[in-house]
């Protein structure tokens, strides 16, 4: 079945006020997500502003991170929180309301932190505008910080203002072998707080923590020496294009098979022993690699019918099913339940079209 799929923000005005209610799919790479989705963005695409010299772009919602990313590098420029699924065809809005950031979160920061600025249909079909499209702009409610990680709760994303930073002279990596958990988390807490200035800071259990640098050239190797001594263990260092495909790798899930459910899960590097002693309770094989210092874990196990829904009922932590057939949402954007989230509906979508 084709779904409606505006191509001006007119139109988009036109089908959130003529639909009885509202859930959005862009670029269908994160289908645990947009199951049912019944308005597509997929035709409000484009950029429509990017000042190099003032480092920021306006993009509409729909547009390909993958054309934003190839636009940037033609002058040598990036989006530092290394946004993931860019091969598979994420879309700018979905990035934003999947709140879906990669490895390079670790020393950039995430999604949240490049956002300048977005418009948005309201669930009432009204136009908003917040933020801004510079970089220092600070005046009003900081509404484009909402949008991240709100799954579409308060409207229809349809345009997105970013501030990008100049692209590093080259990276490097180094794989380091670990024993297992103990040590893996004594290494990632040590470099966490130490200052090397890492851009990535990833664990693959049970033996590999992979540390990216990047800088200037000349600087390299003598960070690198420095680096290897300091974690004391085997290590593997890459380089160029094996380098960057690694990474490219992690970003796009490519460890995670086809007939998997894919989660993200925040978390702080002192509760992955907690996770890891719940994964080997499961009688599924289950894939994980803990990203961003040990602060978010992405989560795969296979897809099956006897599969219980409720195997992450009794950890504390918040997940976001990204992937597969995982019945159940206990999102990371805050709850519709909660009184700030109740006051913010009467305001975007009075009458609840979003809020499924």
């Amino acid at each position: 079945m084709t779904i409606p799929s505006p191509a001006s923000i007119d139109e988009l005005q036109r089908a959130v006020r003529e639909s009885p209610s509202v859930k959005v799919v862009g670029g269908g790479t994160k289908t645990a997500l947009s199951a049912g989705a019944n308005l597509s963005t997929r035709a409000l695409c484009g950029v429509l502003q990017y000042e190099p010299t003032e480092y920021t772009f306006t993009a509409l919602a729909g547009t390909p991170v993958r054309d934003i990313v190839d636009m940037l590098a033609e002058h040598r420029q990036f989006l530092p929180f290394d946004p993931p699924l860019v091969e598979a065809g994420a879309t700018i809005g979905g990035t934003v309301a999947a709140g879906m950031s990669g490895a390079g979160r670790f020393r950039f920061g995430g999604v949240r932190d490049f956002l300048l600025g977005v418009r948005l249909i309201t669930g009432d079909a009204r136009v908003v505008f917040g933020g801004g499209k510079v970089v220092k702009n600070a005046a009003g409610f900081d509404l484009p910080k909402l949008m991240v990680g709100a799954l579409g709760r308060w409207g229809v994303l349809a345009e997105l203002t970013f501030k990008v930073f100049p692209a590093p002279e080259a990276c490097r990596t180094l794989r380091v072998h670990v024993d297992g958990i103990t040590q893996a988390t004594d290494v990632m807490t040590r470099l966490s707080m130490s200052q090397f200035d890492l851009t990535c800071l990833d664990w693959e259990p049970p033996h590999h923590i992979w540390l990216r640098i990047a800088g200037l050239s000349d600087s390299m190797d003598q960070r690198t020496q420095h680096l290897s001594e300091t974690v004391n263990s085997d290590v593997e260092i890459l380089e160029s294009e094996t380098e960057d495909q690694s990474w490219r790798d992690a970003r796009e899930f490519t460890w995670v098979p086809a007939d998997h459910t894919l989660i993200k899960m925040p978390l702080v590097s002192k509760q992955i022993e907690k996770v890891e002693q719940h994964l080997a309770m499961q009688p599924l094989p289950i894939l994980r690699r803990y990203s961003v210092g040990g602060n978010l874990a992405w989560i795969a196990w296979p897809d099956a019918e006897n599969e219980s829904p409720d195997i992450w009922e009794d950890l504390p932590f918040p997940y976001l099913p990204l992937r597969g057939n995982h019945p159940s949402h206990r999102a990371i954007a805050a709850s519709i339940s909660t009184p700030f989230a109740q006051r913010l509906l009467t305001i975007f979508d009075p009458n609840a079209k979003c809020a499924s």
